[in-house]
């Protein structure tokens, strides 16, 4: 996997900003297969700053219009939050 397919997007979100502005922590959507060294790897690469610790959660999808022959869930993600060195930043706007 290359760079650009383990990082698939940022979350941005009012609990997200918090952990930005206090804790230095920035919340991404990673690929489902990428492991913690990848995921490091590849931040540290796109956005040019020192990773220290990455947490990884898999999420899974809601569950969709229950009780109508249309019923079905969202698609299951993987949420990483990557703490970085004091003083780096991510620029998310």
């Amino acid at each position: 996997m290359n760079t650009f397919e383990i990082i698939k997007t940022a979350r941005l979100t009012e609990k997200g900003t918090r952990q930005a502005s206090k804790y230095n922590q920035y919340t991404l959507v990673a690929d489902r297969r990428a492991t913690k060294p990848q995921i490091k790897k590849a931040v540290e690469e796109l956005f040019k700053v020192k990773v220290i610790k990455v947490n990884t959660i898999n999420v899974t999808g809601k569950a969709r219009r229950q009780r109508t022959a249309q019923a079905g869930s969202a698609p299951d993600w993987k949420k990483a939050i990557v703490t970085l060195k004091e003083g780096d930043k991510i620029l998310l706007t």
